[in-house]
Protein backbone atom coordinates (compact mmCIF):
# COMPACT_ATOMS: atom_id res chain seq x y z
CA UNK A 1 0.00 0.00 0.00
CA UNK A 2 1.37 3.25 -0.75
CA UNK A 3 1.99 5.36 2.29
CA UNK A 4 1.03 9.08 2.54
CA UNK A 5 3.90 10.39 5.26
CA UNK A 6 2.19 13.06 7.26
CA UNK A 7 -0.73 13.74 4.21
CA UNK A 8 2.44 15.55 2.41
CA UNK A 9 4.39 12.72 0.52
CA UNK A 10 3.44 10.14 -2.11
CA UNK A 11 5.92 7.40 -0.43
CA UNK A 12 6.77 3.76 -0.81
CA UNK A 13 8.30 3.26 3.05
CA UNK A 14 11.61 2.07 3.58
CA UNK A 15 14.32 4.24 1.53
CA UNK A 16 12.48 4.87 -0.71
CA UNK A 17 11.94 8.52 -2.28
CA UNK A 18 9.51 10.42 -0.69
CA UNK A 19 7.40 12.59 -3.30
CA UNK A 20 6.17 15.59 -2.13
CA UNK A 21 2.41 16.99 -3.41
CA UNK A 22 4.30 20.36 -3.43
CA UNK A 23 5.25 19.14 -7.06
CA UNK A 24 1.57 18.57 -8.06
CA UNK A 25 0.33 21.75 -7.06
CA UNK A 26 3.19 23.29 -8.25
CA UNK A 27 2.71 21.93 -11.94
CA UNK A 28 -0.97 23.21 -11.20
CA UNK A 29 -0.05 27.18 -10.71
CA UNK A 30 2.54 26.67 -13.21
CA UNK A 31 -0.41 25.95 -16.01
CA UNK A 32 -2.47 28.33 -14.67
CA UNK A 33 0.10 31.54 -14.83
CA UNK A 34 0.73 30.59 -18.30
CA UNK A 35 -2.73 30.59 -19.34
CA UNK A 36 -3.36 33.58 -18.11
CA UNK A 37 -1.17 35.45 -20.25
CA UNK A 38 -2.86 33.72 -23.00
CA UNK A 39 -3.89 36.22 -25.37
CA UNK A 40 -8.01 35.37 -26.07
CA UNK A 41 -8.50 33.04 -23.00
CA UNK A 42 -10.90 34.60 -20.61
CA UNK A 43 -9.39 34.48 -17.25
CA UNK A 44 -12.03 33.11 -15.31
CA UNK A 45 -11.49 29.87 -17.28
CA UNK A 46 -11.58 26.24 -15.90
CA UNK A 47 -9.12 23.50 -16.99
CA UNK A 48 -11.00 20.04 -16.57
CA UNK A 49 -9.07 16.54 -16.80
CA UNK A 50 -9.49 13.36 -16.66
CA UNK A 51 -7.85 10.84 -15.00
CA UNK A 52 -7.36 7.01 -16.33
CA UNK A 53 -10.19 4.51 -16.60
CA UNK A 54 -10.38 1.27 -14.45
CA UNK A 55 -11.00 -1.45 -17.01
CA UNK A 56 -10.67 -5.13 -17.36
CA UNK A 57 -8.65 -7.30 -19.92
CA UNK A 58 -11.11 -8.65 -22.74
CA UNK A 59 -14.05 -10.37 -21.91
CA UNK A 60 -12.16 -11.96 -18.68
CA UNK A 61 -12.43 -10.89 -15.11
CA UNK A 62 -9.33 -9.84 -15.01
CA UNK A 63 -8.33 -6.04 -14.09
CA UNK A 64 -4.92 -4.89 -15.55
CA UNK A 65 -2.73 -3.42 -13.38
CA UNK A 66 -3.54 0.21 -13.16
CA UNK A 67 -1.22 3.22 -14.14
CA UNK A 68 -2.50 6.81 -14.29
CA UNK A 69 -3.26 8.95 -17.10
CA UNK A 70 -0.08 10.96 -17.66
CA UNK A 71 -1.67 14.80 -18.00
CA UNK A 72 -4.12 14.01 -14.88
CA UNK A 73 -0.88 12.95 -12.75
CA UNK A 74 1.09 15.62 -13.73
CA UNK A 75 -1.36 18.04 -12.30
CA UNK A 76 -3.33 16.01 -9.21
CA UNK A 77 -0.03 13.14 -8.28
CA UNK A 78 -3.46 10.21 -7.83
CA UNK A 79 -2.96 7.18 -8.06
CA UNK A 80 -6.43 5.66 -8.06
CA UNK A 81 -8.77 5.48 -11.19
CA UNK A 82 -11.87 7.03 -12.80
CA UNK A 83 -11.23 10.38 -11.07
CA UNK A 84 -11.63 14.11 -12.75
CA UNK A 85 -10.12 17.30 -11.81
CA UNK A 86 -10.31 20.67 -12.36
CA UNK A 87 -8.85 23.92 -11.57
CA UNK A 88 -10.13 27.78 -11.36
CA UNK A 89 -7.12 29.71 -13.71
CA UNK A 90 -8.08 32.41 -12.28
CA UNK A 91 -7.22 31.62 -8.83
CA UNK A 92 -5.41 28.19 -9.01
CA UNK A 93 -7.84 26.69 -7.37
CA UNK A 94 -8.12 23.18 -7.77
CA UNK A 95 -10.95 20.43 -7.36
CA UNK A 96 -11.06 16.55 -7.30
CA UNK A 97 -14.13 14.41 -8.54
CA UNK A 98 -14.00 10.88 -7.18
CA UNK A 99 -15.87 7.53 -8.21
CA UNK A 100 -19.18 6.85 -5.82
CA UNK A 101 -18.04 3.63 -5.01
CA UNK A 102 -20.61 0.67 -3.92
CA UNK A 103 -21.03 -0.78 -0.61
CA UNK A 104 -19.34 -4.27 -1.78
CA UNK A 105 -16.19 -2.57 -3.01
CA UNK A 106 -14.84 -2.50 0.88
CA UNK A 107 -14.72 -6.21 0.96
CA UNK A 108 -13.20 -7.03 -2.60
CA UNK A 109 -10.68 -3.64 -3.00
CA UNK A 110 -10.85 -2.43 1.07
CA UNK A 111 -11.79 0.71 2.50
CA UNK A 112 -13.51 3.59 0.79
CA UNK A 113 -12.24 7.11 1.51
CA UNK A 114 -14.38 9.99 2.36
CA UNK A 115 -14.16 13.31 0.54
CA UNK A 116 -12.36 14.68 2.80
CA UNK A 117 -9.44 12.25 3.43
CA UNK A 118 -8.83 12.99 -0.09
CA UNK A 119 -8.89 16.12 0.29
CA UNK A 120 -6.04 15.60 2.28
CA UNK A 121 -4.08 13.44 0.66
CA UNK A 122 -4.01 15.24 -2.69
CA UNK A 123 -4.05 18.89 -1.33
CA UNK A 124 -6.56 20.26 -3.21
CA UNK A 125 -9.14 22.91 -2.32
CA UNK A 126 -12.32 20.62 -2.71
CA UNK A 127 -13.38 16.97 -3.86
CA UNK A 128 -16.57 15.91 -4.69
CA UNK A 129 -18.33 13.23 -6.47
CA UNK A 130 -17.63 12.44 -10.26
CA UNK A 131 -21.95 12.19 -10.71
CA UNK A 132 -22.15 16.10 -9.29
CA UNK A 133 -19.99 17.16 -12.24
CA UNK A 134 -22.50 18.74 -13.91
CA UNK A 135 -24.28 20.16 -10.90
CA UNK A 136 -20.99 21.86 -9.33
CA UNK A 137 -19.81 22.98 -12.89
CA UNK A 138 -23.13 24.44 -13.06
CA UNK A 139 -22.51 26.75 -9.82
CA UNK A 140 -18.98 27.70 -11.01
CA UNK A 141 -18.72 28.00 -14.38
CA UNK A 142 -22.51 28.67 -15.82
CA UNK A 143 -22.89 28.30 -19.45
CA UNK A 144 -20.52 31.99 -19.75
CA UNK A 145 -17.52 30.28 -18.46
CA UNK A 146 -14.91 28.66 -20.46
CA UNK A 147 -13.80 24.54 -20.01
CA UNK A 148 -10.73 23.93 -21.30
CA UNK A 149 -10.40 19.82 -22.24
CA UNK A 150 -7.79 18.11 -23.24
CA UNK A 151 -7.54 17.19 -27.27
CA UNK A 152 -4.21 17.03 -29.31
CA UNK A 153 -2.07 14.86 -31.21
CA UNK A 154 0.92 12.82 -29.51
CA UNK A 155 3.57 13.02 -32.34
CA UNK A 156 5.10 9.73 -31.26
CA UNK A 157 2.27 7.60 -30.59
CA UNK A 158 0.40 8.73 -33.53
CA UNK A 159 -3.18 8.94 -30.98
CA UNK A 160 -5.03 11.61 -29.50
CA UNK A 161 -5.40 12.80 -26.22
CA UNK A 162 -9.07 11.59 -25.03
CA UNK A 163 -11.13 14.68 -24.16
CA UNK A 164 -12.91 15.10 -20.87
CA UNK A 165 -16.65 13.87 -20.80
CA UNK A 166 -19.23 14.08 -18.21
CA UNK A 167 -23.05 14.23 -19.01
CA UNK A 168 -24.33 16.97 -19.18
CA UNK A 169 -21.09 18.87 -20.56
CA UNK A 170 -22.33 19.77 -23.78
CA UNK A 171 -24.68 22.60 -22.03
CA UNK A 172 -20.96 24.59 -21.36
CA UNK A 173 -18.39 26.34 -23.67
CA UNK A 174 -15.81 24.05 -24.18
CA UNK A 175 -12.19 24.70 -25.46
CA UNK A 176 -10.74 21.87 -27.29
CA UNK A 177 -7.60 23.18 -28.49
CA UNK A 178 -6.19 25.68 -26.26
CA UNK A 179 -5.05 23.31 -23.14
CA UNK A 180 -2.97 20.55 -24.90
CA UNK A 181 -0.26 23.00 -26.30
CA UNK A 182 0.05 24.66 -23.18
CA UNK A 183 0.28 22.09 -20.94
CA UNK A 184 2.56 20.07 -22.84
CA UNK A 185 5.14 22.58 -23.28
CA UNK A 186 4.85 22.95 -19.27
CA UNK A 187 5.61 19.46 -18.96
CA UNK A 188 8.56 19.95 -21.42
CA UNK A 189 10.52 21.77 -18.50
CA UNK A 190 10.78 19.67 -15.09
CA UNK A 191 11.09 21.45 -12.14
CA UNK A 192 13.31 20.88 -8.82
CA UNK A 193 10.99 18.53 -7.03
CA UNK A 194 10.62 16.76 -10.57
CA UNK A 195 14.60 16.75 -11.17
CA UNK A 196 14.65 14.59 -7.64
CA UNK A 197 12.38 12.15 -8.54
CA UNK A 198 14.07 11.78 -12.03
CA UNK A 199 17.46 11.36 -9.83
CA UNK A 200 15.75 8.98 -8.15
CA UNK A 201 14.20 6.45 -10.78
CA UNK A 202 17.88 6.90 -12.33
CA UNK A 203 19.63 5.82 -9.61
CA UNK A 204 17.55 2.66 -8.82
CA UNK A 205 17.55 1.51 -12.58
CA UNK A 206 20.98 2.46 -12.39
CA UNK A 207 21.83 -0.01 -9.55
CA UNK A 208 19.85 -2.73 -11.01
CA UNK A 209 22.00 -2.73 -14.25
CA UNK A 210 24.45 -3.32 -12.00
CA UNK A 211 23.11 -5.91 -10.46
CA UNK A 212 22.18 -8.02 -13.63
CA UNK A 213 25.58 -7.41 -14.90
CA UNK A 214 26.85 -8.62 -11.59
CA UNK A 215 24.47 -11.81 -11.88
CA UNK A 216 24.81 -12.90 -15.99
CA UNK A 217 25.80 -16.29 -16.62
CA UNK A 218 26.44 -18.32 -19.41
CA UNK A 219 23.50 -20.33 -20.78
CA UNK A 220 20.74 -17.87 -18.55
CA UNK A 221 17.94 -17.18 -20.57
CA UNK A 222 17.32 -13.45 -21.13
CA UNK A 223 14.07 -13.49 -19.30
CA UNK A 224 16.31 -14.34 -16.70
CA UNK A 225 18.26 -11.46 -16.48
CA UNK A 226 14.82 -9.32 -17.03
CA UNK A 227 13.22 -10.65 -14.02
CA UNK A 228 16.68 -9.91 -12.00
CA UNK A 229 15.97 -6.33 -13.14
CA UNK A 230 12.21 -6.02 -12.29
CA UNK A 231 13.14 -7.63 -9.00
CA UNK A 232 16.08 -5.31 -8.20
CA UNK A 233 13.62 -2.02 -9.29
CA UNK A 234 10.73 -3.64 -7.33
CA UNK A 235 12.65 -5.05 -3.94
CA UNK A 236 14.92 -1.96 -3.35
CA UNK A 237 13.16 1.01 -5.16
CA UNK A 238 9.52 0.32 -5.24
CA UNK A 239 9.10 0.61 -8.55
CA UNK A 240 6.06 -1.56 -9.42
CA UNK A 241 5.73 -0.41 -12.93
CA UNK A 242 8.20 -0.74 -15.83
CA UNK A 243 8.33 2.47 -17.79
CA UNK A 244 8.31 -0.01 -21.07
CA UNK A 245 8.16 -3.60 -22.00
CA UNK A 246 11.98 -4.37 -21.32
CA UNK A 247 14.78 -4.74 -23.91
CA UNK A 248 17.03 -7.96 -23.14
CA UNK A 249 18.57 -8.48 -26.28
CA UNK A 250 21.38 -11.08 -27.09
CA UNK A 251 23.79 -13.25 -29.90
CA UNK A 252 22.20 -11.18 -32.71
CA UNK A 253 18.86 -9.86 -31.40
CA UNK A 254 20.15 -6.18 -30.61
CA UNK A 255 19.76 -5.74 -34.09
CA UNK A 256 15.89 -5.06 -33.43
CA UNK A 257 15.62 -1.97 -31.94
CA UNK A 258 12.50 -2.97 -29.84
CA UNK A 259 13.22 -6.56 -29.02
CA UNK A 260 11.34 -8.11 -26.13
CA UNK A 261 7.75 -7.49 -27.46
CA UNK A 262 5.45 -10.19 -27.43
CA UNK A 263 6.39 -11.67 -30.87
CA UNK A 264 9.80 -11.89 -29.39
CA UNK A 265 9.84 -11.93 -25.71
CA UNK A 266 13.27 -12.01 -24.35
CA UNK A 267 13.22 -15.81 -24.66
CA UNK A 268 16.53 -16.39 -26.22
CA UNK A 269 19.62 -18.63 -24.18
CA UNK A 270 22.64 -16.51 -24.35
CA UNK A 271 25.90 -18.16 -24.54
CA UNK A 272 29.47 -16.31 -23.14
CA UNK A 273 30.15 -14.88 -26.59
CA UNK A 274 27.51 -12.92 -27.07
CA UNK A 275 27.09 -8.97 -26.50
CA UNK A 276 24.50 -7.88 -24.28
CA UNK A 277 21.95 -4.68 -24.99
CA UNK A 278 19.81 -4.48 -21.98
CA UNK A 279 17.69 -1.36 -22.00
CA UNK A 280 15.31 -1.05 -19.07
CA UNK A 281 13.94 1.05 -16.66
CA UNK A 282 11.89 1.34 -13.60
CA UNK A 283 9.54 4.10 -13.03
CA UNK A 284 8.69 5.45 -9.77
CA UNK A 285 5.27 8.01 -9.14
CA UNK A 286 5.14 7.86 -13.02
CA UNK A 287 8.33 9.36 -13.79
CA UNK A 288 10.25 7.13 -16.12
CA UNK A 289 14.12 6.08 -16.52
CA UNK A 290 15.34 4.73 -19.57
CA UNK A 291 18.75 3.35 -19.54
CA UNK A 292 20.87 0.83 -22.16
CA UNK A 293 24.07 -1.29 -20.92
CA UNK A 294 25.55 -3.41 -23.38
CA UNK A 295 28.39 -5.66 -22.58
CA UNK A 296 29.62 -8.93 -23.02
CA UNK A 297 28.42 -12.00 -21.25
CA UNK A 298 31.79 -12.92 -20.76
CA UNK A 299 32.72 -10.17 -18.87
CA UNK A 300 35.75 -9.56 -21.00
CA UNK A 301 35.01 -7.77 -24.55
CA UNK A 302 37.06 -9.10 -27.68
CA UNK A 303 38.48 -6.82 -30.38
CA UNK A 304 35.70 -6.38 -32.62
CA UNK A 305 32.99 -6.15 -29.79
CA UNK A 306 35.43 -3.05 -28.04
CA UNK A 307 35.89 -1.55 -31.59
CA UNK A 308 31.95 -1.06 -31.87
CA UNK A 309 31.34 -0.16 -28.15
CA UNK A 310 33.85 2.48 -27.47
CA UNK A 311 32.29 3.87 -31.00
CA UNK A 312 29.12 4.49 -29.63
CA UNK A 313 30.81 5.36 -26.28
CA UNK A 314 32.47 8.00 -27.82
CA UNK A 315 29.61 9.57 -29.78
CA UNK A 316 27.54 9.32 -26.34
CA UNK A 317 30.41 11.61 -24.57
CA UNK A 318 30.69 13.72 -27.56
CA UNK A 319 26.78 14.32 -27.75
CA UNK A 320 27.20 15.15 -23.41
CA UNK A 321 29.81 17.63 -23.60
CA UNK A 322 27.96 19.13 -26.81
CA UNK A 323 24.66 20.02 -25.31
CA UNK A 324 23.53 23.10 -23.78
CA UNK A 325 20.71 25.79 -23.97
CA UNK A 326 20.00 26.62 -27.87
CA UNK A 327 21.87 23.58 -29.36
CA UNK A 328 20.12 21.90 -32.10
CA UNK A 329 18.69 18.14 -31.55
CA UNK A 330 19.09 17.67 -34.85
CA UNK A 331 23.12 18.98 -34.51
CA UNK A 332 23.72 16.31 -32.10
CA UNK A 333 22.30 13.47 -34.15
CA UNK A 334 24.96 14.74 -37.16
CA UNK A 335 27.43 14.74 -34.20
CA UNK A 336 26.90 11.25 -33.10
CA UNK A 337 26.73 10.27 -36.73
CA UNK A 338 29.35 11.44 -37.57
CA UNK A 339 31.86 10.82 -34.67
CA UNK A 340 30.97 7.18 -35.02
CA UNK A 341 31.20 6.76 -38.93
CA UNK A 342 35.05 7.83 -37.91
CA UNK A 343 35.35 4.65 -35.92
CA UNK A 344 33.79 2.61 -38.51
CA UNK A 345 36.18 4.21 -40.76
CA UNK A 346 39.28 3.72 -38.85
CA UNK A 347 38.39 -0.04 -38.54
CA UNK A 348 38.15 -0.70 -41.93
CA UNK A 349 34.33 -1.49 -42.23
CA UNK A 350 33.53 1.90 -44.07
CA UNK A 351 35.63 3.72 -46.80
CA UNK A 352 35.65 7.09 -48.52
CA UNK A 353 35.19 10.37 -47.43
CA UNK A 354 32.86 11.22 -44.25
CA UNK A 355 31.28 14.23 -45.10
CA UNK A 356 29.98 12.42 -48.25
CA UNK A 357 28.43 9.49 -46.13
CA UNK A 358 26.73 12.25 -44.24
CA UNK A 359 25.27 13.42 -47.65
CA UNK A 360 23.70 10.02 -48.41
CA UNK A 361 22.77 9.24 -44.70
CA UNK A 362 25.19 6.39 -44.32
CA UNK A 363 24.62 6.87 -40.93
CA UNK A 364 21.18 6.00 -40.91
CA UNK A 365 22.29 2.39 -42.02
CA UNK A 366 24.00 1.30 -38.76
CA UNK A 367 21.82 3.89 -36.53
CA UNK A 368 17.81 4.18 -37.81
CA UNK A 369 16.75 5.57 -34.86
CA UNK A 370 17.20 9.02 -33.10
CA UNK A 371 19.73 9.93 -30.43
CA UNK A 372 17.60 10.48 -27.94
CA UNK A 373 13.77 11.79 -27.02
CA UNK A 374 12.26 14.01 -24.21
CA UNK A 375 11.89 11.78 -20.42
CA UNK A 376 9.44 12.44 -17.78
CA UNK A 377 6.38 11.01 -16.71
CA UNK A 378 5.90 8.66 -19.98
CA UNK A 379 9.58 7.59 -21.47
CA UNK A 380 8.80 9.01 -24.90
CA UNK A 381 7.59 12.79 -22.93
CA UNK A 382 5.67 14.82 -24.91
CA UNK A 383 6.66 17.84 -26.71
CA UNK A 384 8.58 16.88 -28.98
CA UNK A 385 7.06 18.51 -32.04
CA UNK A 386 4.91 21.07 -30.76
CA UNK A 387 4.12 23.70 -33.46
CA UNK A 388 6.23 24.96 -35.32
CA UNK A 389 8.66 22.17 -35.24
CA UNK A 390 8.07 19.60 -37.57
CA UNK A 391 9.47 16.22 -38.69
CA UNK A 392 12.47 15.32 -41.29
CA UNK A 393 11.73 13.15 -44.03
CA UNK A 394 15.44 12.04 -44.40
CA UNK A 395 16.78 8.98 -43.05
CA UNK A 396 17.41 8.64 -39.70
CA UNK A 397 16.52 12.13 -38.88
CA UNK A 398 12.74 11.44 -39.83
CA UNK A 399 13.17 8.79 -36.53
CA UNK A 400 13.83 11.44 -34.49
CA UNK A 401 11.52 12.22 -31.43
CA UNK A 402 12.61 16.09 -31.16
CA UNK A 403 14.05 18.26 -33.50
CA UNK A 404 13.88 21.28 -31.27
CA UNK A 405 16.69 23.48 -29.63
CA UNK A 406 17.68 22.34 -26.37
CA UNK A 407 16.05 24.37 -23.04
CA UNK A 408 17.10 25.00 -19.43
CA UNK A 409 15.52 22.22 -17.83
CA UNK A 410 14.60 19.71 -20.42
CA UNK A 411 14.96 15.97 -19.63
CA UNK A 412 16.29 14.05 -22.38
CA UNK A 413 18.22 10.48 -23.77
CA UNK A 414 21.37 10.44 -25.21
CA UNK A 415 20.97 6.92 -27.19
CA UNK A 416 23.61 6.80 -30.14
CA UNK A 417 23.96 2.98 -31.21
CA UNK A 418 25.55 0.82 -34.21
CA UNK A 419 23.32 -2.22 -35.74
CA UNK A 420 24.20 -4.92 -37.77
CA UNK A 421 20.64 -5.38 -39.33
CA UNK A 422 21.41 -7.57 -41.90
CA UNK A 423 17.89 -6.24 -43.65
CA UNK A 424 18.90 -2.98 -43.80
CA UNK A 425 22.65 -3.77 -44.82
CA UNK A 426 21.78 -5.81 -47.43
CA UNK A 427 19.26 -3.07 -48.61
CA UNK A 428 22.32 -0.68 -48.50
CA UNK A 429 24.42 -2.99 -50.52
CA UNK A 430 21.97 -2.72 -53.39
CA UNK A 431 22.22 1.22 -53.51
CA UNK A 432 24.79 2.41 -55.51
CA UNK A 433 25.11 5.76 -53.36
CA UNK A 434 26.09 4.41 -50.36
CA UNK A 435 27.69 0.43 -51.37
CA UNK A 436 30.38 2.35 -52.22
CA UNK A 437 31.16 3.28 -48.32
CA UNK A 438 30.47 -0.45 -47.48
CA UNK A 439 33.24 -2.74 -47.05
CA UNK A 440 31.52 -6.14 -46.70
CA UNK A 441 34.36 -8.53 -46.16
CA UNK A 442 34.91 -6.34 -42.56
CA UNK A 443 31.25 -5.84 -41.96
CA UNK A 444 30.63 -9.47 -42.46
CA UNK A 445 33.01 -10.15 -39.26
CA UNK A 446 30.96 -7.97 -36.65
CA UNK A 447 27.54 -9.83 -37.36
CA UNK A 448 27.18 -12.02 -34.55
CA UNK A 449 27.38 -8.31 -32.67
CA UNK A 450 23.90 -8.07 -33.39
CA UNK A 451 24.48 -3.99 -31.88
CA UNK A 452 25.87 -1.64 -29.67
CA UNK A 453 23.68 1.32 -28.08
CA UNK A 454 24.11 3.30 -24.51
CA UNK A 455 21.55 5.22 -23.33
CA UNK A 456 21.90 7.80 -20.42
CA UNK A 457 19.65 10.12 -19.25
CA UNK A 458 20.58 13.99 -18.75
CA UNK A 459 19.27 17.22 -17.47
CA UNK A 460 19.80 19.98 -19.44
CA UNK A 461 21.42 22.77 -17.42
CA UNK A 462 22.01 26.75 -17.90
CA UNK A 463 25.51 25.80 -19.38
CA UNK A 464 25.20 22.31 -20.20
CA UNK A 465 24.12 18.88 -18.50
CA UNK A 466 23.68 16.89 -15.76
CA UNK A 467 24.32 12.92 -16.19
CA UNK A 468 21.30 11.09 -14.02
CA UNK A 469 22.48 7.81 -15.03
CA UNK A 470 24.94 5.91 -12.56
CA UNK A 471 26.90 2.85 -14.38
CA UNK A 472 30.03 1.60 -15.09
CA UNK A 473 30.73 3.13 -19.15
CA UNK A 474 34.08 3.07 -20.02
CA UNK A 475 35.14 -0.87 -21.28
CA UNK A 476 37.78 -0.94 -18.22
CA UNK A 477 34.92 -0.03 -15.60
CA UNK A 478 32.62 -2.68 -17.12
CA UNK A 479 35.45 -5.39 -16.86
CA UNK A 480 36.27 -4.10 -13.46
CA UNK A 481 32.83 -4.30 -12.15
CA UNK A 482 32.01 -7.60 -14.23
CA UNK A 483 35.25 -9.80 -12.63
CA UNK A 484 33.12 -9.85 -9.48
CA UNK A 485 30.40 -11.95 -11.64
CA UNK A 486 32.87 -14.96 -10.54
CA UNK A 487 32.43 -15.07 -7.01
CA UNK A 488 28.79 -15.31 -7.09
CA UNK A 489 28.74 -18.99 -6.14
CA UNK A 490 26.68 -21.60 -7.82
CA UNK A 491 25.03 -19.41 -9.82
CA UNK A 492 23.23 -18.01 -6.71
CA UNK A 493 22.22 -14.17 -6.20
CA UNK A 494 24.65 -12.68 -3.70
CA UNK A 495 22.75 -9.63 -2.32
CA UNK A 496 25.20 -9.11 0.46
CA UNK A 497 28.34 -9.33 -2.39
CA UNK A 498 26.59 -6.50 -4.47
CA UNK A 499 25.56 -4.10 -1.42
CA UNK A 500 29.41 -4.68 -0.47
CA UNK A 501 30.57 -3.78 -3.96
CA UNK A 502 28.11 -0.77 -4.71
CA UNK A 503 29.55 0.57 -1.93
CA UNK A 504 32.97 0.07 -3.69
CA UNK A 505 32.23 1.51 -7.11
CA UNK A 506 31.23 4.64 -6.90
CA UNK A 507 29.43 6.16 -10.64
CA UNK A 508 28.15 9.82 -9.31
CA UNK A 509 26.26 12.49 -11.20
CA UNK A 510 28.52 14.23 -13.64
CA UNK A 511 28.03 17.57 -14.63
CA UNK A 512 29.01 18.61 -18.37
CA UNK A 513 29.35 22.06 -19.43
CA UNK A 514 30.08 24.19 -22.02
CA UNK A 515 33.58 25.39 -20.41
CA UNK A 516 34.79 21.55 -20.51
CA UNK A 517 34.77 22.42 -23.98
CA UNK A 518 37.51 24.92 -24.12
Amino acid sequence: MVTFSDSDHFWKGGQTLKVPMELFKENRQRLCEVLRCHRTLPPDSFVLLQGGKSEMRYCSDHEPLFRQESYFHWAFGVIEPDFYGAINVQNNESMLFIPRLPSSYVAWMGKIKETDEFKQIYHVDHVYYADELEKVFSDLVGASKLILVLNGLNTDSGTESKAAHFDGIEKFHVDKTTLHPVISECRVLKTDLELNVLRYTNKMSSEAHKFVMLNIKDGMYEYELESLFQYYCHRYGAMRHMSYTCICATGENPAVLHYGHAGAPNDRRLTANDMCLFDMGGEYCCYASDITCSFPVSGTFTKEQRIIYEAVLDANRQVMKSVHPNVSWIDMHLLAERTQLEHLKLAGLVQGDIEEMMDARLGAIFMPHGLGHMLGIDTHDVGGYLEPHTRSTLPGLKSLRTNRLLKERMCLTIEPGIYFNQALLNGAYENERLNKFLNKTEIDKYLHIGGVRIEDNIFITKDGCELLTKVPRSCEEIEEWMKNNKKQSNGNVDYELFDELNQKYQYENQYFSIKKNN
